[in-house]
């Protein structure tokens, strides 16, 4: 893995992205920011609303959040795509890394569930979500919670910064 390491560091692009340009890095972790915040808060006010907090909006016209939600996931993909190329050793090394990936793929399959089996198949005056239904929220909401705490950790959790640069931590 090493050289597949020491390749992407010394891309053009990679040194870009780390220090060749001041607003390259801080632009980029913001969009990821932002696209994170309407991704998972949005899953999580369908969540809540399947549990049963703001039961006066129904729960059918919050599947028009979907495209968002999707925009947002393509914007968090780049972002997250190039923050691996400018750290691929901090990144590729850390297991808190897969974990991350991990609890993304749980939240993205358990949104999908929800807006296809849950939102699109409710009653338009269905008071009461199912049992099913409730779980799919309540574990969608873990999966987001968790895949926040696993981000934030990977700036704290990881032995090196660069190929042959042990981290300060």
């Amino acid at each position: 893995m090493d050289p597949i390491f020491a390749y992407l560091e010394s891309t053009d692009l990679s040194m870009w992205i780390r220090g060749d340009s001041m607003l390259a890095f801080p632009t980029i972790i913001t969009l990821h920011t932002i696209g994170m915040g309407f991704l998972a808060g949005s899953s999580a006010a369908i969540d809540l609303r399947i549990l049963g907090f703001a039961s006066g909006i129904p729960l059918k016209a919050m599947v028009r959040f979907a495209p968002l939600m999707w925009l947002s996931f393509i914007v968090n993909a780049i972002t997250g795509v190039l923050m691996v190329i400018a750290y691929p050793t901090k990144q590729l090394t850390n297991p808190v890394f897969y974990v991350k990936l991990s609890l993304l793929a749980l939240a993205l399959w358990l949104l999908y569930r929800i807006v296809t089996g849950v939102v699109g198949n409710e009653e338009p005056d269905a008071k009461v979500a199912t049992a099913r239904a409730k779980l799919l929220a309540s574990a969608s909401l873990a999966a987001w919670v968790g895949l926040i705490i696993a981000g934030r950790l990977l700036q704290y959790t990881h032995k090196w910064e660069l190929l042959g640069l042990p981290s300060v931590l």
